[in-house]
């Protein structure tokens, strides 16, 4: 499956395709990523901070508000809460992101985000963005 548009590029663009489309609450969509050795998520100890997986999350949403570039080049990545590292993903993992929208205010959105693969939990947390000019 051809990756679907985003503003990111390698090596930043850390999440693939849509696995399911969220519903019309924005929930329970989810998001594949696959962790080759040619990441940045493979670079050394730096992948031990949740930043990265962040930023999976953030992506994540991106990816199935549709993936418009415009709008993600304009928005970013604004604050996280309770976020937790459970295990540093290993070279060759496949790794599911669900995404919920927990609130939206003007252009921020927060949402919550748990990434899981089939060794279990990797990391979980709520991100808040500031959506790009012309997102809902």
């Amino acid at each position: 499956m051809e990756p679907q548009p985003l503003p990111h590029v390698f090596p930043f663009r850390f999440v693939e395709s849509v696995i399911r489309e969220r519903n019309e609450k924005f929930e329970g969509g989810e998001v594949s990523a696959a962790v080759t050795c040619g990441q940045r998520a493979c670079a050394g100890p730096e992948w031990s901070s949740p930043f990265l997986l962040a930023e999976m999350i953030a992506q994540s949403a991106l990816l199935l508000e549709g993936g418009d570039v415009g709008i993600g080049r304009t928005g970013f990545l604004a604050g996280l809460d309770n976020f937790e590292l459970q295990r540093t993903p290993e070279p060759g993992e496949c790794l599911t992101i669900r995404i919920d929208l927990i609130a939206t205010f003007g252009l921020f959105a927060k949402f919550g985000g748990v990434v899981t693969s089939p060794r279990g939990e990797v990391a979980r947390g709520e991100i808040l963005v500031r959506r790009g000019a012309g997102s809902s």
